[in-house]
């Protein structure tokens, strides 16, 4: 793999720190500008919304320069907003921080995503995906952890700052090691909208949300289900989020191997595979061993779809795929909300801790039907094609690959 991977993924692994690891220094942060945890709370959310709409406002923004310079823009964003963060003297502050960090997430991934595909052959561009996203997985098992033992122990506001170095670390490896390609003649604004006219991406959006909703749905509950339902020590949470970690980990890396190979059967295994242990995990929950190892299960199957459904976006939009591939990364965020929210509606209504992995399966089949949808659709126009032209266009003969 190229050099120029690594570039991306140690800014991928700054972006991932502080993405999840506010989630553990919330008490910290809530007594050091004295407001309750709930507000505290709107740091998450406020990052989320951040990555859902600066996506494609970020990737719009930059359609008139290259992509290596725009992706420097972005880790410059991202520098500033860790470092408002830490010298915040007010929660207001840290709050439009937090969200200016998140402007650069989106975009960054999107158009990272389109230069990691474009620095390998045709038949590694999934792989070269996932090498990127490595940097977001080794940082729940490594960054999340360290940042929140040093939040704790000197103060959360070094955490950012460290955050921060990150951030110049990934800016450099990038103004260093990713070439200067042009962008593709003739590609507009127009055409990057253009590709949402694709049902295929529409659909490989939807499986997103989905799909990936259905990881969160469980896991933004797990310290409370551990603790009153598996009877976990709260200390053990940190651990078990390590534990998540080490599968997103694999997974991401199996899913960047095989989505190259067999795209299509990768989702139906990894989303059909990752409904039935979320279902499962309403009875493992009750378990430790078991509920350890459900953990591991939904990190891994979670993971192993991101590089397909990563790649299917960019397969689909192909020519203009930048504006595309951004989007779906809000399409993560978008699908973490949703799925924190109905789990949290279930709860609510005194279905117990458990309940939110019943959203998480729902969701995960609902992604794994649209899957089906998807492959069925493109068998129909590819006949059609048949029947109209008498051979197959070259680039759906190499989908049936997929």
């Amino acid at each position: 793999m190229p050099l120029a991977l690594l570039a991306l993924a140690i800014g991928a692994f700054g972006i991932g720190t502080t993405e999840f690891v506010i989630m553990g220094l919330l008490p910290e942060v809530a007594g050091d500008f004295g407001v309750s945890i709930p507000t505290a709370g709107y740091l998450v959310t406020g990052y989320a919304l951040g990555v859902v709409l600066g996506a494609p406002l970020m990737t719009v923004l930059g359609t008139r320069i290259s992509r290596k310079r725009m992706l420097m823009l972005l880790m410059g964003l991202f520098i500033v907003g860790n470092l408002l963060s830490a010298l915040a003297p007010a929660f207001g502050v840290m709050l439009i921080g937090r969200v200016v960090a998140s402007l650069a997430h989106g975009a960054f991934f999107g158009i990272g995503s389109v230069v990691a595909a474009d620095l390998v052959a045709p038949d590694k561009k999934a792989g070269a995906i996932a090498m990127m996203f490595t940097g977001l997985t080794v940082a729940n098992v490594v960054g999340v952890p360290l940042g929140t033992l040093v939040g704790q122990s000197i103060g959360w506001r070094v955490t950012f700052g460290i955050v921060a170095a990150l951030g110049v670390v990934g800016l450099a490896g990038i103004a260093k090691l990713v070439p200067d390609m042009p962008k593709p003649e003739g590609v507009r604004l127009g055409h990057e909208v253009a590709a949402f006219k694709n049902v295929q991406v529409l659909l490989a959006m939807a499986m997103t949300v989905l799909g990936f909703g259905g990881v969160f749905a469980a896991i933004t509950y797990i310290a409370p289900m551990m603790t009153h339902v598996t009877g976990f020590a709260d200390g053990s949470v940190t651990w078990l989020l390590v534990l998540f970690g080490l599968g997103m980990v694999g997974g991401n890396l199996v899913g960047g191997k095989y989505a190259d190979r067999a795209l299509m059967p990768l989702l139906y295994v990894s989303l059909g595979a990752l409904a039935v242990v979320l279902a499962l995990f309403t009875l493992t929950a009750h378990d430790k061993v078991l509920a350890a190892v459900s953990i591991f299960l939904i990190g891994a199957l979670g993971f192993a779809t991101v590089p397909p459904l990563q790649k299917r976006v960019l397969d689909q939009a192909h020519g203009a795929p930048t504006l595309a591939s951004a989007v779906n990364i809000g399409a993560f965020n978008l699908g973490n909300a949703l799925s924190a929210w109905l789990g949290g509606l279930v709860i609510a209504a005194g279905l117990g801790y458990t309940a939110p992995n019943w959203v998480g399966a729902a969701l995960a089949g609902g992604a794994l039907l649209l899957a089906f949808l998807s492959a069925a659709l493109e068998r129909r126009d590819r006949a059609t094609s048949v029947v109209v032209t008498g051979s197959a266009p070259a680039e759906q003969v190499a989908a049936v690959r997929h």
